[in-house]
């Protein structure tokens, strides 16, 4: 009965990735749509704002004890990447590439999530799972520039995208080793409510600078990447990096550009042939592979100095 706890916990924090990654793979579409009305500033940091307040609500009525010491810093870290950078950035990127473009984004993230897992957290997954994590990546890089198309060459988009990767790999390390201290929802309900301020400040610029007028869908596809893309997806997804294996857990974001390309086929007419079909199977094919390879190998020992969890959700 013992040997199987690590692995029913290693389902565990699969299940809840797969239902943040399900959350987040609306993300590129609806930001392309709220785009359409919405200044790429305003989105960015419009969204965090309602989140904040969300957030704070749901502190206050909860009556969460504050983080303490570097766990600070650490939730400054958290906010800088997810909060502020990967909105920001890839709302940029989203006024002038489609959504199957903007899903090399995603594409890319759970790599560079496993990677930064490893540095910070002291993850030591086999060689076989770098290898097929690796093929993942290139199968899905390959897969939705194929899609969107082809890249001729390197476009100041492409570097917006790329500087999202790196922002959101690192806010979701840290974010979810911070997560088994002070839980997950907790996690970013206070990251919001650190980098309200400066969400503020960003968000009534721009609507100084200029007054948001959209449609009711881009109003509709503004609130889903507020409510559940900022917020809710986030308490899934942390909950699953924390129980980790943090690296493992990460590759369920391979199969989050297949979802956005589906989405953004069904929402945004987008065009859905043979190629997105195979290039999707491959991706989860190669996710699963990952998976399982990380599931199979055996336990390292616990590093020194684990945190305790508390008040984790």
């Amino acid at each position: 009965m013992q040997s199987s706890t690590p692995l029913l916990r290693s389902r565990a924090g699969l299940a809840w990735g797969l239902i943040g990654v399900i959350a987040f793979s609306f993300t590129v579409p609806f930001t392309r749509v709220a785009v359409g009305g919405l200044s790429p500033l305003f989105i960015g940091s419009g969204r965090a704002v309602v989140a904040g307040a969300l957030a704070a609500i749901a502190l206050a009525v909860s009556r969460q004890p504050l983080p303490r010491g570097v766990q600070w810093l650490r939730l400054a870290v958290v906010a800088g990447g997810v909060v502020a950078g990967f909105p920001i950035l890839t709302s940029y990127a989203l006024t002038v590439v489609p959504a199957s473009h903007g899903a090399v984004v995603i594409a890319l993230l759970p790599v560079a999530t496993a990677a930064v897992a490893v540095i910070r957290g002291h993850e030591r997954p086999p060689r076989s799972f770098w290898a097929m994590a690796a093929l993942g990546a290139v199968v899905a890089v390959a897969f939705a520039i194929v899609h969107g198309g082809g890249i001729a060459h390197v476009s100041w988009a492409d570097l917006l995208l790329f500087g999202a990767v790196i922002s959101a790999a690192i806010g979701y390390a840290e974010g979810g080793l911070l997560a088994r201290e002070l839980g997950s929802w907790q996690t970013v309900s206070w990251a919001l409510v650190l980098s309200a301020p400066l969400m503020i400040a960003l968000a009534a610029g721009s609507a100084l600078e200029q007054w948001p007028s959209a449609t009711p869908i881009e109003w509709a596809a503004f609130a889903y990447l507020a409510v559940v893309s900022m917020f809710l997806g986030f308490f899934a997804w942390y909950r699953g990096l924390a129980i980790g294996p943090m690296a493992t857990v990460s590759q369920v974001q391979l199969v989050q550009p297949v979802l956005s390309i589906l989405w953004a086929a069904w929402l945004l007419g987008e065009e859905l042939t043979w190629t997105t079909v195979i290039g999707g199977a491959a991706v989860i094919l190669c996710a699963t592979l990952a998976v399982r390879v990380r599931l199979s190998a055996p336990a390292l020992p616990a590093s020194r100095g684990a945190p305790r969890t508390r008040g984790a959700s």
